[in-house]
């Protein structure tokens, strides 16, 4: 099978890494990574086992052709790039599937390509970027499939089955909308209150009204749970983002946020992926990961002021960080 990865970055290089090491014949579309990739291959450092690949590594999709499967790993901030980088690579029976945060992904793909083809997936997996080409796989590394216009189909239980065998745990679900707010309630509050420690406790509580300067520092996991304060909002956050996925009618456990604190603490110092675009000068994956969430709390008729607040202080940051 010819796979493209668009946007193989952490996520992009380490399931294209797993394909590629399995067997298939992997494209990376890179960008920063491309010479350190096309010299000495993609390294993966893994508690399961470090080893180096050597994909095929592109700068263009042109050079890519045509694939048998479209791996969509782009930073949701670059979905307006849809059309330009994945067009080359779709032929008449390529499958898309979407491998990004938040939601509202799929759909935009299905503005652009047929519907039938597009796919979904939901990576559950901690990874970090440690030097050009070099990927640091911390913990977890389940896909969650699904199929974006149908329930799934022969395709769907095949793909899950070449992850399966290149050692990356996949499952087939029918709905993917459940999966995507569950892994919500996880991705809001730690990257999302990473990132807004650096205003501060003061400025979540008054909605933003005023951010320090100079400002503090963004947090990592670990130092969130560690302050009784930013834990108690870590929860709050989290039972919010339940309460909507229950107004919507989807089966979530109330005490899913208990469970994600606890293997969260279990698993250490971890700087989430928002973090770290924060530190690196780069635009917060704001609309997919934020702002649609808050929209879809609000149409339910779910009162979100902690999830509102977290989006006003956000909303600011991003605004001063892409002026500065």
């Amino acid at each position: 099978m010819k796979i493209g990865v668009v946007g193989a970055g952490v996520v992009g290089g380490y399931y294209g890494g797993k394909l590629c090491r399995h067997g298939a014949d992997v494209h990376l579309l890179l960008r920063g990574d491309f010479e350190a990739v096309n010299a000495n291959g993609l390294k993966i450092h893994s508690p399961k086992g470090d080893f180096v690949i050597y994909p095929h590594a592109h700068e263009t999709p042109e050079t890519i052709g045509e694939c048998d499967l479209v791996l969509v790993c782009l930073k949701t901030t670059a979905n307006d790039r849809f059309a330009e980088l994945i067009t080359p690579l779709v032929g008449k029976d390529t499958a898309i599937l979407c491998l990004q945060n938040g939601l509202g992904n799929c759909e935009q793909l299905a503005q652009i390509f047929p519907p039938k083809k597009i796919m979904g997936g939901l990576c559950f997996i901690c990874l970090n970027r440690i030097a050009p080409g070099v990927v640091r796989h911390i913990a977890f590394g389940k896909i969650v499939l699904g199929e974006h216009a149908s329930p799934p189909r022969e395709r769907t239980a095949a793909l899950a089955e070449m992850f399966n065998a290149a050692g990356v745990p996949c499952t087939v679900a029918d709905n993917l909308d459940e999966g995507r707010w569950e892994k919500l309630v996880w991705n809001i509050p730690f990257n999302g209150l990473g990132v807004a420690a650096v205003a501060g406790l003061d400025a979540l509580e008054s909605a933003g009204q005023e951010l320090p300067d100079p400002p503090g520092s963004a947090m990592p996991t670990d130092q969130l749970l560690a302050d009784p304060k930013w834990e108690k909002w870590v929860r709050e956050v989290m039972h919010e983002i339940v309460a909507v996925a229950h107004a919507k009618g989807l089966k979530i456990d109330s005490e899913l946020p208990g469970k994600m604190i606890e293997n969260t603490r279990a698993m250490g110092e971890y700087r989430a992926s928002t973090q770290i675009d924060y530190e690196r000068g780069q635009p917060l994956e704001m609309e997919s990961l934020f702002l649609e969430p808050l929209r879809q709390a609000q149409a339910s008729g779910t009162p979100v002021p902690r999830l509102e607040s977290l989006c006003v202080v956000l909303e600011k940051l991003n605004g001063y960080r892409s002026h500065s």
